[in-house]
């Protein structure tokens, strides 16, 4: 199994919509993906911004490809995303799911 990690910061008052956003567009477009093994979502705020990270599971990197497209290390921010964003890693990290216990 394989984790994708990517981050995003928005401001405060964007946080919640950008959190909205996760979770009624990109995961509902993740779970009809095959290969695709569940996400979670990171949030961090400080004075001035609110962090996200957002760790998706996934079988291969060929699942992977299924949703990045030919690069899988490049960030897909869709434009309504884009929007609710104030920055954003323009690449995603791969790892190497070496133990997973979900209580």
């Amino acid at each position: 199994m394989i984790a994708r990690m990517w981050s995003g910061m928005t401001r405060p008052e964007q946080a919640d919509a950008y959190l909205a956003h996760l979770r009624d567009q990109t995961f509902r477009r993740l779970a009809a993906i095959p290969g695709h093994r569940g996400a979670c979502v990171l949030r961090r705020a400080t004075p001035g911004t609110v962090t996200f990270t957002v760790i998706t599971l996934w079988d291969s990197l060929d699942a992977i490809a299924r949703f990045a497209g030919d690069d899988p290390e490049v960030a897909v921010v869709p434009p309504e995303a884009q929007a609710l964003l104030a920055s954003y890693d323009a690449r995603a990290v791969h790892w190497d799911v070496a133990h997973r216990e979900i209580m």
